[in-house]
């Protein structure tokens, strides 16, 4: 039961929270700061209040490591949403970030020497390959919209490669992260909800250096159109009900996730946000009317198609296909 309700709070708050993130962005393309502020805040009160007992509980890690992965933490965090601020698209941000398991796995490779099977390096040639696919189609897609003006057009493609620059060293940076907990974890134990207290936590006061472009996106919210919460009968501002909804989904969404991790195995999470990612891509491009060819297309079930590779899901669905079977000859 537990299982099954983690698949859904992932694939609800997830699936959701990528809505609320693009409705945001569709109005103010650079609020990726203030969104970024108002999940950390949230989600520290709640660790506050309900990790650390407001104070009491002693860290089984100590706060010196968590200096270092929180940030990292704050980098990945706020670039990524500051990227979009680039002319960078929501599909081609989902797809890009896609990447995570290739970058962790080249990583993995450099720094803890590690070796992989013939069928993981094909996986890293599938998503490197489907990821150039959409990012080259997505450079032509910049180009063809700013066709009027030669040097508007440049302006924009070369926000666009600022874009993609951000994100590649967002997806490095978060496979480091990745390594870094995974030897922090191997020294201290597994402290997962603690480690999601501090990773947005310590990060609170890096926000200042922010201050000034929050202030503006909060009184830019305050001016959007004001709509009625039936239930409650209060006018608030759209954007704010958006931002919200955003930070609400976001929990829901990283709660599911840290429940799965304790019920199931690495591969199956693995094998559930990918899914989940593929289906908000979907829905981004449906509900949002996102430009999107055939390559993008032949490039992202390319991408899928390699993490899926990476993760092993085929042989682990043959294996547990076998056990029936296996079963069934010992009760004979």
């Amino acid at each position: 039961m537990g299982t099954v309700f983690a698949v859904v709070l992932v694939f609800v708050g997830c699936c959701s929270n990528v809505v609320f993130l693009e409705l945001l962005v569709r109005e103010f393309p650079g609020c990726g700061n203030i969104v970024t502020f108002a999940q950390f805040l949230f989600i520290a009160l709640e660790g506050f209040i309900f990790e650390t007992k407001c104070g009491k509980k002693k860290t089984a890690i100590p706060i010196s490591n968590y200096v270092i992965m929180v940030t990292m933490f704050f980098t990945v965090s706020v670039i990524n949403n500051y990227a979009l601020n680039f002319n960078i698209a929501m599909p081609l941000h989902m797809i890009f970030r896609s990447g995570s398991l290739i970058a962790n796995m080249i990583l993995g490779i450099i720094i803890l020497k590690k070796r992989y099977s013939a069928s993981k390096y094909l996986s890293i040639a599938l998503v490197s390959a489907g990821i150039f696919i959409c990012t080259i189609m997505s450079a032509k897609q910049v180009n063809v919209s700013n066709e009027g003006s030669e040097d508007q057009g440049f302006y924009a493609f070369m926000r666009w490669l600022i874009g993609i620059g951000m994100l590649t060293f967002a997806l490095l940076m978060s496979a480091r992260m990745g390594i870094f907990q995974e030897t922090l974890y191997k020294q201290y134990g597994k402290h997962s909800k603690e480690a999601l207290f501090y990773n947005h936590c310590l990060p609170l006061p890096g926000f200042l250096l922010l201050s000034t472009d929050i202030y503006n996106h909060c009184i830019l919210f305050s001016q959007s159109t004001p709509v009625l919460i039936p239930v409650v009968g209060l006018s608030v501002p759209i954007m704010w009900l958006y931002l919200l909804m955003n930070i609400i989904t976001q929990y829901v969404c990283i709660r599911g996730v840290f429940i799965l991790t304790t019920e199931c195995t690495s591969l199956t999470v693995t094998l559930v946000v990918t899914l989940r990612k593929f289906l908000s891509l979907i829905f981004s491009i449906i509900y949002f009317q996102n430009p999107f060819t055939v390559w993008h297309w032949a490039g992202t079930a390319v991408v899928f198609i390699g993490t899926l590779l990476y993760t092993e899901v085929w042989s682990s669905l043959q294996a547990a296909l076998r056990r029936p079977d296996v079963k069934e000859k010992k009760a004979k």
